[in-house]
């Protein structure tokens, strides 16, 4: 038998040092360790070495063997990280839990071609030169993460690398000039220091972990550093209402009768009086039938706000007459946010611009039949196409964006660089159930408010519903699934920074750079 066909396509070579099979496993186990940071557990530690660790058992393998651990390492992390788009299909979805899983297993074999292009990358490179891999990993990991949030349809940039770091205070104000991606390259060459560490083995002690203990050190005087960051002050209060609805696939049509008393309670929970003098109502993304063309509705939002003396924003269903993809003339629904103001009057209209795959839109419709298993509402909503900018009293402007869309830094920072003073994301998080998923979409939201120095108001469904200052600090204080209000702090900020002015530079940078390195790999010698 030829040699080619005896040999496996994983076998390994004697001069690998370990074992193919060796390699996957740590790159596994090293993916599974990445997700402690990122769940309940909250231990940042595990960001700062998984990365390392996957570069370790990608250098010095077979190219093929490299990308693998690379793939494996992403997909336990997804499994590990984000269990719940399991749970949520099987439990809100109609899907049985293996469908749900199956799904899921997707989204990490996505992820997974992406990590394993960062891993293949690496270990090209390091066939040139040991150093300028290690050197180069932090701009493939930043490309890696770039393109997994600009995917086509199905993008996805969800718990990136640098949340982890955002953590700490000190450490997430480099978002003001990168954004979250310039926190996920700090990590991501630290790792690569590790790794180079230990590869660099004819290099004396000193020079090889000398740089590490400086690092460290650097790392824990930022860990040490919050108490130095300026205060936010915060001279406006918003009332924050958050209603606790259970999740249903669909409503009947006589929704408002049936809960005419939970609307009486968010009612007074919106009116009730309070030493801190809110100035401003919001009620979140709900799984409730709120659309300003339902007189239902309208006729208590416009009561409310009169009654209030002060602007009203709720997200709705809002159906436009437009031309259908069938031909015909038609009402189009768009998930939104309105604003009443203190006359009863609708002022603003946001229509959410970025919807989520298989639950709000069919992002291919050859797989419709699949789609509809998932959801009574998938494909029925359309999408909204501006950063609309609203207008409080004052003349303070104000952006918001729904749910999902506080994943996307760069369209997030629209809202700052078209002049908006005030971000607000509204949100429904119930879907999640008991998972992780809540905190990981919180801690999202607090780097875009350091991004774009600005106050955040995030107001949700069922928790966690908090105000974020200008430089991360959290304020929360509603319990989780339950009923209530909160009076949070916010302000008008009119400063600008280098992120919101120049978006993503640091990004395409990072892509810029891997692409010349990459390139340089496939010229030929003579």
């Amino acid at each position: 038998m030829p040699e080619r066909v005896r040999r496996f396509w994983l076998s390994s070579d004697p001069s690998q040092g370990y074992s193919s099979w060796f390699r996957l496993l740590i790159s596994a186990l090293a993916g599974a360790g990445l997700a402690l940071s990122f769940t309940w557990l909250n231990f940042p530690v595990y960001a700062w070495v998984s990365v390392g660790v996957l570069m370790m058992m990608a250098l010095g393998a077979r190219p093929r063997v490299a990308y693998f651990c690379g793939h494996v390492h992403a997909v336990a992390f997804v499994v590990t990280s984000v269990p719940w788009i399991a749970e949520v299909l099987a439990v809100h979805g109609g899907m049985s839990l293996p469908a749900g899983w199956g799904v899921l297993l997707l989204i990490a074999t996505a992820w997974g071609v992406l990590t394993g292009g960062f891993a293949w990358g690496v270990n090209r490179i390091s066939r040139a030169h040991m150093t300028l891999a290690c050197a180069a990993a932090p701009f493939l990991w930043v490309t890696s993460e770039f393109v997994r949030a600009h995917l086509p349809e199905i993008s996805f940039p969800w718990n990136l690398l640098g949340y982890s770091a955002a953590q700490n205070l000190v450490l997430a104000q480099v978002g003001t000039v990168t954004g979250i991606y310039g926190l996920s390259f700090v990590m991501a060459a630290f790792n690569a220091l590790l790794a180079w560490a230990d590869a660099a083995k004819a290099t004396t002690f000193a020079k090889r972990f000398g740089p590490i203990a400086v690092s460290i050190l650097a790392l824990l005087a930022a860990y040490g550093g919050e108490r130095f960051l300026p205060q936010a002050q915060a001279g406006h209060f918003a009332r924050a209402v958050q209603p606790n609805f259970p999740e249903v696939e669909s409503y009947p049509g006589d929704w408002f009768e049936r809960y005419a008393g939970d609307m009486d309670d968010l009612e007074q929970l919106s009116l009730a009086q309070s030493a801190h003098a809110p100035d401003l109502i919001v009620w979140p993304e709900a799984p409730a039938p709120f659309s300003w063309q339902d007189n239902r509705f309208s006729k208590r939002a416009s009561s409310l706000a009169i009654r209030a003396g002060h602007p009203f924003l709720a997200g709705v269903v809002e159906w436009k007459s437009e031309m259908l993809p069938s031909g015909h003339m038609g009402q189009a629904p768009y998930n939104s946010a309105v604003l009443v103001d203190p006359q009863g009057q609708r002022i603003f209209v946001y229509d959410k611009r970025h919807l989520v795959p298989f639950g709000e839109y069919e992002p291919f419709p050859l797989i419709h039949r699949v789609v509809q298993n998932v959801s009574s509402e998938v494909g029925g909503f359309h999408k909204g196409q501006v950063a609309s900018i609203g207008q409080l009293p004052g003349g303070y402007k104000f952006g918001v964006f729904i749910c999902y869309e506080a994943i996307y830094p760069g369209e997030v920072r629209e809202f700052a660089a078209k002049g908006a003073n005030l971000l607000m994301n509204i949100s429904n998080d119930g879907w999640f159930g008991k998972s992780a998923a809540a905190d990981q979409h919180l801690r999202m939201a607090r780097v875009r408010a350091v991004e774009n120095r600005r106050w955040v108001l995030r107001v949700t469904n069922s928790g966690l519903t908090a105000a974020i200052d200008p430089y991360g600090r959290v304020y929360q204080t509603i319990p989780r699934d339950v009923r209530g209000a909160a009076d949070l702090p916010y302000d008008f900020r009119t400063d600008t920074t280098i992120y919101t002015r120049f978006g993503d530079w640091f990004a395409w940078l990072c892509v810029a750079v891997s692409v010349i390195l990459l390139a340089t790999t496939f010229r030929k010698t003579t």
